[in-house]
């Protein structure tokens, strides 16, 4: 089995995309009596990864049924059109308020574009590839597709974005969380304590008390497991994903205070970067971490910019 493909049982695989950094993004593959769905794609330059661990599993491409993306941001989404491509007889299932980004991919990456610049974009995510309209199925809360007789439960859960679905899975009782669950490295875990998660209030759709029921509503399944885009599976029992809930949540609560403290502040970018990664290190230093301060700040340093960016457009649309 390639290096980056990782057995988590009941038939899921997670896939290390590769994007940016190894065990940063991940995709997974559900296999259920021959038939196969990914949940989220990572970029384009995961494709080949995607397809390598169907080879690897001996599966064909036409056993792909489903290519779920959790919501269209690139990170998660980025590959789709590229990889569907490749399946003949796969579906796209997207939330309804996403579909259009992946139909015709134009705006998505024109806003990335002005983000990044062309270098940057070229190097982490590639040409988009839109999918044909008659390929793609979206979703509606409640919703339940099959695989192989395996149902996946799509329910409607913003807060991080508005386009952003979660798909349950009996079998494993696990959700697929996409980004409402957090972010949580493998780096930070440590042998007393287990995993660490935190918060992602990625521009432009954090909304934070549509986040905080969002998350109420997937622990009501009683989930014994969560798998996170960023990074992997956590939990193990239904009492482990409720601590890393009150945990995710406390922090977030938390942002948000630091964002309103910054109400109309002049250097309020600069304070909010601060404050976010003042407040993760203090739950890291309360979690046990034993890392070097210059090994957490680096590996915090790109969701701290984000939920400071995040924050921003949140504040802005408070008026």
């Amino acid at each position: 089995m390639p290096e980056y493909l990782q057995d988590l049982g009941d038939g899921v695989y997670a896939v290390d995309t590769g994007f940016q950094r190894d065990h940063f993004d991940a995709a997974y593959l559900i296999v259920e009596d021959g038939r196969a769905a990914f949940v989220d794609t990572g970029t384009n330059h995961a494709v080949p990864r995607l397809l390598g661990a169907l080879a690897a599993l001996g599966l064909s491409p036409a056993a792909v049924d489903w290519v779920i993306p959790t919501h269209v941001h690139l990170d998660h989404a980025g590959g789709a059109g590229l990889l569907m491509r490749s399946l003949p007889d796969a579906r796209l299932l997207v939330h309804l308020r996403g579909a259009r980004h992946l139909i015709d991919p134009t705006a998505l990456y024109q806003g990335a574009l002005a983000v990044y610049g062309a270098a940057e974009m070229e190097r982490s995510y590639g040409q988009l590839v839109g999918v044909p309209a008659e390929r793609v199925v979206q979703s509606s809360d409640g919703m339940t597709v099959q695989l192989a007789g395996r149902p996946l439960l799509l329910l409607d859960t913003p807060g991080h974005a508005r386009h952003h679905h979660c798909v349950w899975d009996e079998k494993s009782r696990g959700w697929f969380t996409g980004d409402t669950f957090g972010l949580s490295y493998r780096e930070f875990d440590t042998p007393p304590n287990g995993a660490w998660i935190m918060p992602t209030s990625t521009p432009v759709q954090f909304e934070p008390e549509a986040l905080y029921a969002s998350v109420e509503r997937l622990l009501s399944y009683a989930p014994r497991q969560m798998f996170l885009t960023h990074y992997g599976r956590i939990g193990g029992s239904e009492a482990e994903v409720r601590r890393l809930a009150a945990l995710l949540l406390r922090q977030a609560r938390a942002m948000v205070e630091i964002a309103q403290a910054q109400r109309g502040s002049p250097e309020r970018h600069a304070a909010l970067t601060r404050e976010l990664e003042a407040l993760y290190l203090r739950e890291l230093a309360l979690h046990g971490c034993t890392l070097a301060p210059e090994r957490q700040r680096e590996l915090l340093a790109m969701d701290v910019e984000l939920n400071a960016q995040g924050l921003g457009v949140w504040l802005d649309k408070q008026g």
